[in-house]
């Protein structure tokens, strides 16, 4: 249940933060030079077939070339059809060819070196409806789950397709469940409307161009996520306000949305700055005095368990149960606030006990259900070991606010200067032994020629008589564990 929405506008990016019980549930962050492509759609040109991976490479207009399987080129045919990687109909070079002209919509944006995921089963949404305009397939959100009500929405979902001609698939979206009958055909008729124009612009444009473009950030959590129980929606812009307030005017008229003038940013007055400081951190503290530790690969991430300060009252198994509870609920959190994807694999400590291991699951899957993004959850093994996969989409905080150290390449560790010391002496040897030459200048960092100096000195002095060379040392500050044998 979300009680407040903060939108704060830049020239330079959108950064929206959705807040339950004033603490940081979510955060979305969306940059004038890299925008969103997730839902947008283009026309690409197929400029690579490999039946080998079932698969198809299409140049959309971006810096790489994009990826579309051979499962994403079919038309869904009912809720639970799956294409099987050798069903014969779904031969990829039976379905394209390379310099082919294809409309495709992206699902998944470029994550590192992967380029963008594509579809051909396109779909756009709007307030109320989802239109499926390669599809004949109608259903209704998950989330509607009265029996009679899903009924009676199918029902009127159906006599409005008749009474528009409306040709393609439709779905009924959560906030659906309480539209009225002309809000809901004001949706069709709109989503008909941009079918129309994404055809014709098709038609009079070379590819790779793209034909349709998702809604800026603002907009797209009005029209996605006010569904919950919003109390508030504060914006520190008032263009922003003023574009939101007009696109949400027949959708959400109860809705409160207010300008925020104040002089304090808005996001430092609600503590959200000091929460994505704290997001890009791997320590996460708990309020008992425990603490999880995250870490990211590309393979997939962990989250480990620890009591830290904690000893509880009772006895060792209750200080535990306690910890991994809080765990639980604190963990959840951390996936949503920093987008984590793909496979999460969480320790929690060794329980004796059957029931609190049940009971930490069943806390972990309450948590968990707040997510609007596709989550999945494994029971826990006999060594305490959890496995969560979570829908990636779109890049993760981390990836989005930071970039690997360029002196340890992101692995958060570096060479100790004694290491560096013995790598120079190794390196002076290899360069006796291949050049004539009258002396080496060995340039490093502060710490590694103050440890040649110092302990290293009788080292150097050994090298020296050794290979009958003079051996100069040089400080460049801009290093760290890098060096450099110079021929004098």
């Amino acid at each position: 249940m979300t009680e407040e929405i903060l939108i704060n506008v830049t020239p330079q990016e959108t950064r929206v933060a959705m807040l339950e019980n004033g603490m940081l549930q979510e955060v979305f962050i969306e940059r004038e030079k890299n925008r969103e492509i997730t839902g947008n759609i283009y026309l690409g040109i197929v400029v690579r077939v490999l039946p080998g991976m079932q698969a198809a490479f299409v140049d959309i207009g971006l810096e790489r070339t994009a990826f579309l399987h051979a499962r994403d080129l079919m038309e869904r045919r009912d809720e639970t059809s799956q294409l099987q990687q050798n069903d014969p109909a779904a031969s990829i070079a039976s379905l394209v060819q390379e310099g082919q002209r294809i409309v495709v919509q992206v699902v998944k944006a470029p994550l590192g070196t992967k380029g963008a995921r594509l579809t051909t089963q396109i779909s756009i949404p709007a307030r109320n409806i989802v239109y499926l305009p390669n599809s004949e397939y109608t259903g209704i959100s998950q989330r509607i789950k009265e029996t009679t009500a899903r009924e009676n929405l199918i029902e009127k979902l159906t006599e409005f397709r008749h009474e528009l001609n409306a040709k393609g698939g439709f779905i009924i979206r959560t906030a659906g469940e309480n539209a009225s009958d002309d809000e809901m055909k004001s949706d069709m008729v709109f989503l008909l409307r941009i079918w129309e124009r994404v055809l014709a612009r098709k038609k009079s444009n070379k590819a790779p161009f793209q034909i349709y473009s998702n809604l800026p950030l603002a907009m797209r959590i009005v029209r996605d996520l006010v569904w919950q129980n919003v109390g508030k929606i504060r914006i520190d812009s008032r263009e922003t306000l003023d574009q939101v307030m007009e696109f949400s005017r027949d959708l959400i008229p109860d809705q409160r949305i207010e300008h925020y003038p104040g002089g304090r940013p808005i996001f430092d007055l609600y503590g959200v700055e000091d929460e994505i400081q704290k997001a890009l951190q791997k320590r996460v503290p708990l309020k008992s005095g425990g603490y999880l530790i995250i870490d990211q690969t590309e393979a997939m991430t962990t989250i480990d368990i620890n009591t830290g300060s904690f000893v509880g009252k009772r006895n060792l198994e209750e200080t535990i149960f306690k910890t991994n509870l809080e765990a639980a609920t604190a963990l959840a959190r951390q996936l949503r606030v920093r987008n984590l994807g793909g496979i999460i694999i969480v320790d929690f400590i060794d329980m004796a006990q059957e029931e609190h291991c049940d009971q930490v699951m069943r806390t972990l899957s309450r948590e968990l259900e707040k997510d609007s993004t596709k989550t999945q959850v494994r029971d826990m093994t006999s060594l305490g070991l959890v496995e969560i996969t979570r829908k990636r989409t779109n890049e993760n905080l981390e990836q989005l606010l930071t970039e690997p150290c360029p002196c340890c390449s992101g692995r958060g560790i570096q060479k100790t200067p004694e290491t560096v010391c013995y790598e120079i002496f190794r390196e002076i040897l290899r360069e006796a032994r291949q050049f004539d030459t009258d002396s080496y200048l060995v340039v490093a960092s502060q710490s590694v020629i103050e440890r040649l100096q110092e302990d290293e000195s009788t080292g150097i002095a050994d090298l020296q008589d050794f290979i009958k060379r003079n051996i100069q040392l040089q400080v460049e500050p801009t290093y760290q564990q890098q060096y450099d044998v110079v021929l004098m």
